[in-house]
């Protein structure tokens, strides 16, 4: 079998998505490390959606059909929710543990969702191998070495969030496989942003988001831009890899994440030693030794998977 440059796009797009959910991801963590209220940020994140209607007048709209707008609202309820899973774990453990963490089970929940709405998938034994690799590279560089991530409280809310974004994930595909790209895209952004209205009728996301007292400063104000804007970008092309990837792939688009997981790592090194007082976390030559032997197990996952064309 040759290798096709376009059959393997979504491959490519879904790289650069996890580069840019990496960068969100810091800015993530600086902010909820200054004002831990993931209520808040749930809600202005995901009011942030509202932003894909500027795309209306350049692309193919119009009304989804019955079944694709049940999926979508579906999603659109899945996705706040695990924006608030995530967001609530930033609060409270290291981004570069807790978001492998959180994603460590994803590939797997994603597997299992897929045999349940599309049956078994043709897999020979080099991809089963690369998808083995891609999931225990993801677990090594997921493992924090004081072990907190491990207690309860961390592993159930994990559990519960890498659930709900495999939902969101699968869902999604539903709708592109139903949808024009553009077309489900918006209409998903849409259904998040009236979702989002709705957390106000719950008193504690009202609390949160209007009777805090803290003064929003230009450089946080810049940080949650910036960290959104790329959080957007990396929707988008995220988005874009779904519509492309065969379902037979889409557990190994996900499993991909693990080089978000190094991208973030790697990003908490630099600030760590070059801004501390933005971002500062723990890091020892048995944490960079430990992360680099993962990212070279992802890397022979990849390697398995794609250079066997």
């Amino acid at each position: 079998m040759s290798f096709s440059l376009g059959q393997y796009a979504w491959f490519f797009i879904a790289i650069l998505s996890y580069l840019f959910f990496a960068i969100s991801s810091l800015g993530d963590k600086i902010l909820l490390a200054r004002s831990p209220k993931p209520r808040a940020y749930t809600f202005y994140v995901s009011l942030l959606s509202v932003i894909a209607i500027f795309a209306i007048p350049f692309v193919d709209f119009d009304l989804p059909s019955g079944i694709a707008a049940l999926w979508i609202v579906l999603d659109a309820i899945i996705y706040i929710a695990g924006l608030f899973g995530l967001f609530s774990a930033l609060e409270k453990f290291d981004a570069s543990s807790v978001v492998p963490a959180i994603g460590a089970a994803q590939p797997i929940f994603i597997f299992g969702l897929t045999y349940v709405f599309w049956g078994p998938q043709p897999l020979g034994v080099r991809e089963i191998l690369a998808f083995g690799l891609l999931l225990i590279g993801t677990l090594l560089i997921s493992i924090d070495q004081d072990s907190r991530i491990f207690t309860k409280e961390s592993l159930k809310l994990s559990l519960v969030t890498a659930t709900l974004f495999s939902m969101d994930f699968v869902f999604s595909k539903f709708i592109f496989l139903d949808q024009p790209f553009w077309q489900g895209f918006i209409w998903i952004r849409i259904t998040t942003f009236i979702m989002a209205i709705f957390l106000l009728l719950n008193k504690n996301f009202y609390r949160d988001i209007f009777e805090s007292k803290e003064k929003v400063s230009q450089q946080t104000g810049a940080i949650f831009f910036l960290a959104q804007g790329a959080g957007g970008a990396a929707t988008v092309l995220q988005s874009f890899a779904i519509a492309l990837v065969p379902i037979v792939y889409l557990p190994f688009m996900n499993a991909l994440k693990g080089l978000q997981y190094a991208f973030v790592f790697i990003f908490v090194v630099f600030f760590t030693f070059y801004f501390p007082k933005l971002l500062k976390e723990k890091v020892t030559l048995a944490v960079i030794a430990q992360k680099t032997i993962s990212i070279l197990v992802i890397a022979l996952g990849l390697a398995i998977l794609f250079l066997q064309y």
